[in-house]
């Protein structure tokens, strides 16, 4: 039903119950305002069992964690250019 939906009976159910004051004679309005307050807070409190367990979360960790690698200044990588000459032959 949902928590607007049962406030709404709440609401609904209440003003049915207190402020409408009209005699039929094969329907008592009191009645059906009780009823559907009622229902209204039937409905809030199984919204609220179903959210609380719905919030439950499993955190599962690793069975062999990997190792984390943080690099060091040390391990920068820096290519180097060498330039090699020989001496010249004699012909």
């Amino acid at each position: 039903m949902g928590i607007g939906g049962s406030i709404f009976l709440i609401a609904l159910g209440a003003i049915l119950a207190f402020a409408v004051n009209v005699g039929t004679g094969w329907l008592d309005l009191n009645v059906v305002g009780w009823v559907l307050m009622l229902a209204g807070v039937v409905g809030l409190a199984m919204t609220a069992y179903f959210w609380r367990s719905r919030r439950r979360t499993v955190v599962a960790t690793p069975a062999t964690p990997e190792p984390r690698v943080v690099p060091s200044p040390r391990d920068q990588v820096v290519e180097e250019y060498r330039e090699v000459r020989r001496p010249a032959r004699p012909l």
